[in-house]
């Protein structure tokens, strides 16, 4: 049965904390839900939007309209041969519950997107990554439902045009789809996907073992040791994106800061380090009232305590400021802000 509550209190449905609240709320765990509530006049009558885990989502305000939260469960095993399995999940799933579950069947592919906070419903708009790896290389289809029509539509991997930090679903399709499940093709003979990354490829020499359990433990310690944990201290994880520049910046950048951190993309531009520009920005533990960058990743933007949304929107743009007139780089949120 459809139940939306008025003037719902979001503090506890965005990793930053913030005290925000939106005029209507509702669950929704099923396309037959989901039609029910497409059906209602509230529906209609109202400006509309997803929230899946909120760990990507910043309020500056509160949401005058009906949000809707998707709570999609469950995975089940769609094909199996020698080499792969192909699982079908709900978008309402924990992203991390999906990694572990996916690691104790020995399926490899996630292993490297470990302790990434969220839903799984996130994973393809974000085209979230980490490690060399990103979530793009094992979505085989993402499973939808019209916000606007009502009508269910399925996408394939191509369709959804994956691109760093993107996709169709946070581009063209932006507030206009909901993610019902997404399916993954996972390996079941996992290989390792660790180019570029000493630390964890010195901390994986002390193990027994170089399994994917191995490679998972790894990298949950070493984010737990310089990202902080967003329900002791609130936060969304990366900030801003790391910027994708031509050539002659990166060239640029690297006359005057010779030690800049660079990486060669699948085209022939080249991806900076935003931590490391913020940090070379003098930002690196910046406090501005009641919010903060990390001491230890500056990427991070930190709750202190009692924030405001637009004390953390200040702070962000004080750093694509003071980046932009020392590197001439403007950087890009990868936060949605409301």
């Amino acid at each position: 049965m459809l139940e939306i509550t008025t003037n719902f209190d979001l503090s506890e449905k965005n990793t930053f904390g913030l005290t925000a609240f939106t005029e209507y709320f509702t669950l929704i765990d099923s396309i037959s839900g989901f039609k029910e509530l497409f059906n209602a006049p509230i529906y209609h009558e109202n400006p509309k939007m997803v929230l899946g885990g909120g760990s990507n989502i910043l309020f500056t305000k509160n949401y005058e309209g009906l949000l809707i939260h998707p709570v999609f469960k469950g995975v089940e095993l769609l094909e199996e041969n020698d080499e792969f399995v192909v699982i079908r999940v709900g978008s309402g799933m924990t992203w991390d519950d999906l990694v572990q579950y996916a690691v104790e069947n020995n399926w490899g592919g996630l292993e490297n997107l470990t302790d990434i906070p969220g839903n799984v419903g996130a994973a393809p708009v974000q085209n979230i990554g980490a490690y060399g790896v990103e979530v793009k290389d094992s979505i085989v289809k993402v499973e939808t439902a019209d916000l606007e029509s009502g009508e269910i539509r399925t996408f394939t991997e191509a369709d959804c045009r994956f691109g760093y930090r993107t996709s169709i679903f946070k581009e063209e399709f932006k507030n206009k789809l909901l993610i019902t499940h997404v399916r993954f093709r996972l390996r079941k003979s996992p290989h390792r996907v660790l180019t570029e990354y000493g630390t964890v490829e010195e901390m994986l020499s002390k193990k027994r073992d170089r399994s994917i359990r191995s490679v998972r433990q790894v990298i949950r310690e070493i984010r737990a040791a310089k990202l902080p944990d967003y329900r002791v201290q609130g936060n969304a994880g990366s900030f801003f994106k790391n910027p994708i520049v031509e050539p002659e910046v990166a060239e640029r950048i690297l006359d005057e800061y010779p030690p800049a951190p660079i990486y060669p993309t699948d085209t022939r531009q080249i991806k900076l380090s935003a931590a490391w520009l913020i940090d070379q920005s003098g930002c690196k533990g910046l406090r501005m009232g009641n919010v903060a960058t990390h001491s230890k990743q500056p990427l991070v933007i930190v709750n202190l305590g009692d924030a405001t949304g637009n004390e953390v929107l200040a702070l962000a743009q004080h750093i694509q400021k003071v980046v932009k007139e020392k590197f001439g780089i403007q950087l890009e949120p990868e936060v949605n802000i409301v």
